[in-house]
């Protein structure tokens, strides 16, 4: 199947899963075009599919799916704490522990290139597994922004200093004339700190891979400052579809934090169909962009492979994991990079050209 067959039938498949915003989805194919590591984001769809095609065997872990360098971000737990770590589960999925390391070496590559990372491929990918081996031999541990990882906390806290940034952009969208899905709105009233609270609602267009999705936000006013709760449209992994399953499929984002070694965020729940969080300049996904630009790269993506081996300890103990780690070629992580991205390249190419 090429690309643009994929796609067709990848969207035609979610349509019939939730409802798509046709002008979203439409701005998603529009970024698709702009660079490679957009279009990598933007198509998990396309990568399960090829990935079903790689005669990979490893053991199998509840894995992120979509994971990549812009897949991180910040929240507060239970106790108010600062944590780092994935940011997004939409397409968590039984899979080899080896996809989620693949693919974060791939987008790590393609960030080089295009979106200002300066590590060697080389380098990043031994970075991610140094990571990743050492948090599966310490038998995992969250990333607390307090007294410890002080590096990794200046570069998540350095997009903090405006928050009026942040609201800007909340405030640019307009009101929404019309009410959230019944399912949708309870769910972020579930969320609000105050039953019947009073709040604006509005689209928010975010994200690459789930652009096209329904997200509503919920803007109140609370106690002398603002607050929002965000609800997003829910479907399956796209590895259902890539693999070519019938009839009901599991979602997995709820199972896949609760399990993960991690200080949760109290506030990310999957209701139903939804899945529902707290927004604020201190929970949110980072961007490279947002980074100040003197960092430690090599320590970022080695803190990005242990966090994944965070979230793999959740579904398999460690000695498994390790042992195949062991019996693999020095070079496999670069080496199955490399042939992903040539993958993703090629359909790229297609994309543009069309």
């Amino acid at each position: 199947m090429d690309f643009r067959a994929a796609t067709e039938s990848y969207e035609r498949w979610l349509a019939r899963r939730l409802t798509l915003v046709p002008e979203d989805l439409e701005l998603k194919h529009q970024r698709m075009r702009e660079d490679l590591f957009r279009f990598l984001r933007a198509t998990y769809y396309r990568w399960a599919q090829r990935w079903v095609e790689q005669p990979e065997c490893a053991p199998k872990v509840l894995a992120v799916g979509d994971l990549h360098v812009e897949n991180f971000g910040t929240w507060r737990d239970s106790e108010g704490r600062l944590i780092w770590g994935v940011n997004d589960f939409d397409e968590a999925w039984p899979l080899e522990y080896t996809n989620d390391l693949v693919r974060l070496a791939v987008s790590a590559c393609l960030a080089i290139g295009e979106s200002g990372l300066r590590l060697g491929e080389k380098s990043a990918s031994e970075a991610i597994l140094e990571g990743y081996r050492e948090g599966l031999e310490a038998g995992g541990l969250p990333f607390v922004l307090g007294e410890h990882h002080l590096a990794l906390r200046d570069l998540a806290v350095a997009r903090l200093h405006d928050p009026c940034h942040f609201w800007g952009k909340l405030d640019e969208r307009p009101t929404l004339r019309v009410p959230a899905p019944r399912a949708a709105a309870n769910a972020l009233g579930s969320l609000l700190p105050r039953h019947g609270l009073p709040y604006r609602l509005i689209h928010r267009v975010a994200g690459l891979g789930s652009l096209g999705r329904q997200r509503f936000v919920a803007i109140a006013d609370w106690q002398g400052g603002r607050i929002a709760r965000e609800a997003k449209a829910m479907a399956p992994s796209a590895c259902v579809w890539a693999a070519g399953l019938a009839g009901p499929a599991r979602i997995h984002y709820q199972e896949i934090v609760d399990r993960a070694v991690r200080c949760v965020d109290p506030y990310v729940r999957l209701k139903g169909r939804w899945i529902v969080r707290r927004l604020a300049p201190d929970c949110s996904r980072i961007e490279l962009a947002a980074l100040p630009r003197e960092r430690d790269e090599a320590r970022l993506l080695h803190a990005m492979g242990w966090e994944t081996a965070n979230v793999h300890l959740g579904s398999r103990g460690p000695r498994e994991l390790l042992a195949d780690l062991r019996s693999r070629p020095k070079a496999w992580l670069p080496d199955a990079a490399r042939r992903m991205r040539e993958a993703a390249a090629e359909d790229w190419k297609q994309w543009r050209a069309g």
